[in-house]
């Protein structure tokens, strides 16, 4: 018969087990509790059991993790510090998205993920509401960034600036230069999408995302229509403070969604200070 002793470290050794596989499903991006029972019963034991979390916690924090979010339609989220081998690396993702990793395709393929969540969660209750589900298309996107980046270059112009802005302008800004630079669909020849394009770029930036499973693929209408998954926007509203703050500061409050109509991004100050 195996002493109490025994049987508390053959337990505590099951429950460390459970924790490391919840967040060995949490880092499968297109797994989702609603396909498997084992993954479904660990989320809840997360959110049910005290004790289970604080070591699924600890058990994140040996692995440079940070747990963002739990519940039952996407399970665990977690998020990857610098340190992290986890982390997606700049060089990471440039070869997924098929891009060289200079600096001017690392703006560009930036301003492509701020349109892109922009667009999706235009007003703080959409990125508030869980059952919210937002829709982005790649032309849309593209139209949208490059709306802005027209206004900024107005602005700009009405200012002065004939020079790239001052090391103390908000980033994107500076950023606008470069993506006008860059033609929205050079042709190739024989009718197929360049990638370094800035619709190219888009395309390649919604379809990492719909790899790490923050967007799911409707269509291929308007350059690929996509629709927000609720891991995006735990991921948007984690990042999203610095983001609609560099918006707020440029004054971009209604831009094009390249649909004929405009889009209000209705964020406040205050708004973004509770993010």
């Amino acid at each position: 018969m195996s002493s109490p002793a025994t049987q508390t470290t053959a337990t505590s050794i099951s429950a460390v087990a459970d924790a490391s596989r919840l967040v060995a499903f949490a880092l499968r991006p297109k797994q989702r509790p609603a396909r498997d029972e084992t993954y479904a019963n660990l989320a809840r034991r997360y959110r049910e059991d005290d004790r289970f979390a604080e070591l699924v916690r600890a058990v994140c924090v040996g692995l440079d993790l940070v747990v963002l979010d739990a519940d039952d339609r996407h399970g665990l989220i977690v998020a990857s510090t610098e340190e992290s081998v986890f982390a997606v690396r700049i060089s990471d993702y440039s070869r997924r998205t098929g891009s060289d990793g200079k600096a001017a395709e690392r703006v560009l393929h930036a301003l492509a993920h701020l349109g892109a969540a922009t667009l999706a969660y235009p007003r703080p209750a959409d990125l508030a509401n869980p059952a919210y589900v937002g829709r982005v298309t790649v032309n849309g996107v593209e139209s949208f960034v490059r709306e802005a980046c027209r206004r900024l270059g107005e602005a700009a112009v009405e200012e002065g600036q004939s020079v790239d802005p001052s090391a103390d302008s908000p980033d994107l800004e500076a950023a606008w230069r470069v993506y006008q630079r860059r033609a929205a669909t050079p042709g190739s020849g024989d009718g197929r999408r360049v990638y370094s394009s800035t619709i190219g770029m888009v395309s390649k930036a919604l379809t990492f995302l719909a790899d790490q499973g923050m967007l799911t693929r409707r269509s291929d209408d308007d350059g690929g229509t996509y629709a927000t998954t609720s891991r995006y926007r735990v991921q948007v509203g984690e990042a999203g403070r610095r983001m609609f703050a560099e918006l707020l500061s440029l004054g971009i409050t209604e831009i094009t969604d390249g649909t004929g109509s405009l889009t209000h991004v209705e964020w406040s100050e205050k708004d973004v200070n509770q993010l």
